[in-house]
């Protein structure tokens, strides 16, 4: 079964476990960093009771920006992903977001991808943002909200 629950900062080693074994992305202090933030909103995708998939997004104001946003490795390409981002579409729209952004590497096609099946288009480039190098391309989804 499939369910989405809110993740607190009770649950850093959780997440901090998740991303080491995807996108390597924060360190475990950066972790409790980001939950130290104003208008941070952290969600996990359980299959089963577990945790395959999270998103961190930030709000501010009518705007909000995804921080993190990974699915196990096991569980890619099998809905899961979809299932999160739509989610997290509709937790936008109900708090009035107009714009959605988030950055990825021009180097991570399948993810570049996975965006432009939400409608999200590339607004910007970051140039060498990346710890390889690599440019990060922002994108932005505007969202209609009610």
């Amino acid at each position: 079964m499939i369910s989405i629950k809110r993740i607190n900062e009770r649950d850093i080693d959780l997440c901090y476990e998740l991303d080491s074994n995807t996108i390597a992305l924060w360190s475990k202090k950066q972790w409790a960093n980001e939950f130290k933030k104003e208008g941070i909103k952290v969600f996990g995708l359980l299959f089963s009771n577990f945790v395959i998939g999270i998103c961190v997004f930030h709000v501010v104001l009518d705007e909000a920006q995804i921080n993190f946003f990974a699915v196990n490795h096991k569980h890619r390409k099998k809905g899961f992903g979809t299932y999160l981002m739509r989610y997290l579409i509709k937790e936008c729209e109900k708090l009035n977001i107009n714009k959605l952004f988030l950055e990825v590497s021009h180097t991570n096609l399948a993810a570049e991808n996975f965006y432009d099946r939400f409608n999200f288009s590339t607004v910007g480039i970051r140039r060498n943002y990346y710890k390889d190098g690599s440019d990060a391309l922002i994108k932005e989804k505007k969202l209609t909200t009610k």
